[in-house]
């Protein structure tokens, strides 16, 4: 049972208020009275229009069924289909000609291009490991990952594969920071003379081809490490002939490290699963510890203990003498809920609250502590406070998050725009009407993001009742995508958003596929995004030399003036159109969604893992949460409702993919068989997301997760 003390007339779970009034407020010069009181006022004031938009939703999809339902088995006829939509308030009318105007960003969003991490900040080391993720080794990320053929041999280093990397990297120096008539593979040492640094190749010295590369160094004796610059990211050449790689070096050259993750998000949404006020403490006091920059976590590895924390600024010695300091950390951005979901965290008349709102409350608060610094390392040196806003329909929802956050910075004392805004292009209604969502936070806005998965799950669910839609593996080839990720991208340069925000493209989801990730990813900066997501550090360091590899600014350049993606390309629905589908291609989908579903589900409900690798039904691992288990549950909601498969054929195939399941944890000591509980909470989600998916609002997953974890914790305590 959740405890709870009065604040200004709200019931304030015990634990939030022991964090909030005991550890953030005190050194903000705000009273507990204040915040709460504040909190009081603006959920009078802004709730019933959180709950108004959130029936604006139902109603609009109301009438989009209907309309569906009525032309059952017809054609569809896109421009009656489009007057429809803007008929109902669907898709709104495009204003004037503006810009965006957010003021205030820190170069890593505003100007660098790179990769970005996503992390549930409810892991307090996995949100450690995130920030830290600035920095890696490029040796280390080929060594260890299937980046170059084959595997390391032995217990300890190996040198042939350790050769592999040096060459793979000697390569990579080449093309990104290459010297004038020789190859960094032959380099016998690298000399510094005054502010200028060289490669000697035997007698031979060697210049930079660009000889502003050179930014930075630290020498120790035989020691040092040179720092380089290639498209705003950094490259560090560390020496040591002591180290056992450096010794097999003729330079010294023990590893390149690379500017990895510029970025990362905290997220308190999709990769978590806090569904109550004692899981809400711990998000919050993690996201706490990183912007005081005092947050720890100490583990058990490998039979030893570590302690993890921040990593300090990089200091060196300029060219000319003075001091270069270089952030130790990834910039942070912490992702917020949505507009859908309510908490018992506070109670509000005896009601659950927006957690949205009091995401927005407490995390800019915490904030504030990273804001007060004057110097140290810091997350923002800007003075910003940089939040991302998933699964907003249309520019109505995105200007009322507009309204959340100007009233939590007049709670909190802040000037107007501290809090900046990323919109997360994920849902039908924003990516329909963009342009007129980002003009709703053009002084705030930093971060326009596709999201495939997400978006494919509000494809199937707003289209739900027009047919059965294509089989998953098909999806990536619809014709709403490629109009879908290059109208992103479109919007986010004809307003400016270059110089002021991320224009972003969606997760890599195979953490263990890296050389399939360096084939393929470089499709993200070549289609004009200055950032994408990476599952892992190791991912981070390698998707990095894509951003050397190609100049986004350039890319940008090229895109700038081409012909705006298509609006009615958007709103074509990928539904099959009469084709009929063999049983064997019905099965094949039925059974993949459901191993997927069990999956994830079997981790979230009893374990209370958001976000983790989870094997797929070929048992690859796949970096799954809630936007993964929002597509394959409302693709076997949609063909239930359309006849491809029936109720029974899905309980079979439930039972047999929980016994792939089971076997695929087999060595997860905490793991319960779903086989053996078929009745039990986790299996009954999965039911319960398939079985009543037409019903659940947008398609989203939340509510049923949320119920069905609470009933486990029940059940475990």
């Amino acid at each position: 049972m959740t405890e709870y003390v009065d604040r200004a007339g709200l019931q304030v779970a015990a634990s939030i208020a022991d964090l909030v009034d005991g550890q953030i407020l005190p050194d903000l010069g705000i009273s507990a009275d204040d915040l709460w009181g504040g909190f009081a006022s603006m959920l009078a004031d802004l709730a019933p229009e959180n709950l108004r938009l959130l029936e604006v939703r139902e109603t609009l999809q109301k009438q989009i069924d209907d309309w569906h339902i009525a032309r059952k088995g017809q054609p569809i006829d896109g421009a009656e289909y489009r007057a429809f939509l803007e008929e109902i308030g669907y898709l709104v009318p495009e204003g004037p000609d503006f810009k965006i105007e957010t003021e205030n960003v820190d170069p890593e969003i505003a100007t660098i291009a790179g990769p970005q991490l996503v992390v549930p900040v409810m892991n307090a080391r996995f949100a450690l490991n995130a920030a830290n993720a600035r920095w890696g080794s490029l040796y280390d990320a080929l060594y260890g990952t299937d980046a170059l053929p084959g595997a390391p041999e032995g217990n300890g280093y190996d040198p042939k594969r350790g050769a592999q990397a040096v060459a793979w990297s000697a390569n990579f120096l080449d093309r990104s920071v290459p010297l004038d008539g020789a190859s960094h593979a032959d380099v016998t040492a690298y000399v510094r003379d005054g502010a200028t640094l060289t490669a000697k190749v035997g007698d031979a010295t060697h210049a930079f081809a660009d000889p502003n590369a050179f930014v930075g160094y630290t020498e120790d004796g035989d020691k040092a490490s040179y720092m380089l610059r290639h498209n705003g990211l950094h490259i560090e050449l560390v020496i040591d002939p002591s180290h056992p790689v450096g010794k097999d070096s003729a330079s010294g050259l023990r590893d390149v490290v690379l500017e990895s993750a510029m970025t990362a998000i905290q997220d308190c949404e999709d990769s978590v699963a806090a569904v109550d006020a004692a899981d809400k403490t711990e998000v919050y006091g993690n996201w706490f510890g990183l912007m005081t920059g005092k947050l720890t976590e100490t583990f058990d590895k490998g039979g030893k203990q570590m302690t993890r924390a921040l990593n300090p600024d990089k200091v060196l010695t300029a060219p000319d003498g003075g001091e270069l300091t270089l952030p130790g950390r990834a910039l942070l951005l912490v992702r917020n809920v949505g507009h859908l979901m309510t908490t018992d965290a506070v109670l509000f008349e005896g009601e659950e609250t927006p957690e949205g709102m009091l995401d927005a409350l407490i995390t800019v608060a915490a904030a504030m502590h990273d804001l007060k610094k004057t110097d140290g390392p810091r997350n923002s040196r800007a003075g910003s406070v940089y939040v991302v806003k998933p699964k907003m329909h249309g520019p109505e929802e995105v200007a009322f998050a507009n309204r959340i956050f100007t009233a939590v910075e007049g709670i909190l004392g802040l000037p107007l725009n501290t809090v900046k805004i990323g919109v997360m292009d994920e849902e039908r209604r924003t990516s329909a009407n963009l342009r007129e969502c980002m003009r709703a936070v053009k002084d705030r806005l930093v971060f326009i993001n596709t999201g495939f998965l997400d978006r494919t799950g509000d494809e199937i669910h707003t289209s739900m009742q027009m047919g059965p839609f294509i089989p998953k593996g098909e999806m990536a080839g619809s014709v709403w995508l490629s109009a879908y990720e290059n109208g992103n991208v479109d919007a986010g340069l004809a307003l400016g958003l270059r110089g002021r925000g991320q224009i972003g493209k969606g997760m890599w989801a195979k953490p263990d596929k890296m050389a399939e990730m360096l084939d393929a990813k470089t499709n993200h900066p070549m289609a004009g995004a200055n950032t994408a997501w990476v599952p892992s550090p190791t991912a981070a360091t390698l998707h990095a030399t894509h951003y050397h590899q190609i100049s986004v600014s350039d890319r940008q350049d090229e895109l700038e003036g081409r012909e705006r993606a298509s609006l009615d390309d958007l709103l074509t629905q990928p539904v099959l159109s009469g084709r009929n589908l063999t049983e064997e291609e019905v099965r094949r989908d039925l059974d993949n969604n459901c191993q997927g579903i069990l999956g994830y589900v079997v981790r979230w409900v009893d374990q209370g893992v958001g976000c983790s690798k989870v094997p797929d039904i070929n048992d690859v691992g796949l970096m799954e949460d809630r936007a993964t288990l929002r597509i394959s549950s409302q693709y076997l909601a949609n063909w239930l409702l359309h006849g491809l498969i029936t109720e029974d054929e899905v309980n079979d195939a439930l039972m047999r993919m929980a016994a792939k399941v089971d076997a695929q944890n087999a060595g997860d000591p905490e793991y319960r068989s779903l086989v053996d509980n078929p009745h039990g909470p986790a299996f009954q989600t999965a039911k319960d997301l398939i079985f009543k998916g037409v019903a659940q609002p947008s398609g989203y997953t939340e509510p049923l997760l949320h119920a069905w974890r609470r009933k486990a914790k029940e059940v475990q305590a």
